[in-house]
């Protein structure tokens, strides 16, 4: 995914640097909480496995260009229902990065915004899913309004941040604000696909019974808080 080149340039990319940072900050807290609790071997594995597979979110899936940016099926609420929020975190930040590196540098500049633009939704998603997850629920009992409603807060979160780095960079003109809505108009298909991928998956989750108290997935999949 990225923001496209040039949407925000000069001093104002400054900006960037400073929601990156305090992205970035937030998610090592969330790191070293999740490395206290579950160990260093489970955190490791979760965040190498999430990092793969955001790369390949992002270059195998299909992804097309729609006026700000690009339109992706990132799957943030899969990863965070499977790996926890800060090895999906980690994944993110990661895949995302080996994506400019390895495939499109032209998005390195960008990285900040990019960066910001998918952990903050993160974020979000997991404060939602602590007030609307019963406490004595595992994540494999959900239910399709129960995902529905972490996709929309993922994905909202991405339209709403491009949406500002968009106006931030732009302005209020009639071509920005068109790019804007046609943009967001195209990740309803997302909202449509995400909540199904994620109770598929949740429902393998729950089929594979070696999965349970494994270091490799989250123990709330599995288990009640």
């Amino acid at each position: 995914m990225h923001i496209e080149p040039g949407l925000v340039d000069g001093a104002k990319i400054f900006l960037s640097y400073v929601t990156a940072a305090g992205a970035g900050t937030y998610a090592l807290h969330r790191a070293w909480i999740t490395l206290r609790e579950q160990g260093v071997a489970s955190f490791t594995g979760r965040a190498i496995a999430s990092t793969a597979l955001v790369f390949s979110f992002f270059e195998i899936l299909p992804h097309f260009p729609v006026g700000v940016s690009e339109v992706h099926l990132i799957l943030g609420s899969t990863l965070f229902l499977i790996f926890g929020v800060a090895p999906a975190a980690f994944g993110l930040a990661l895949g995302l990065l080996l994506q400019g590196l390895l495939v499109a540098p032209f998005d390195l500049p960008q990285y900040g915004m990019n960066l910001t633009t998918l952990l903050v939704p993160l974020f979000a998603l997991e404060a939602l899913a602590r007030r609307i997850i019963p406490s004595g629920m595992a994540y494999v009992d959900l239910s399709y309004g129960q995902v529905l409603s972490l996709s929309l807060a993922f994905q909202g979160g991405i339209v709403s941040w491009v949406a500002f780095w968009a106006l931030y960079g732009q302005g209020l003109t009639a071509a920005n604000l068109a790019a804007i809505s046609t943009f967001g108009g195209a990740y309803l298909l997302v909202v449509l696909i995400e909540p199904v991928v994620d109770l598929l998956v949740l429902g393998s989750a729950k089929a594979i019974r070696g999965l349970k108290g494994s270091k490799w997935v989250t123990p709330r999949l599995h288990s009640a808080a």
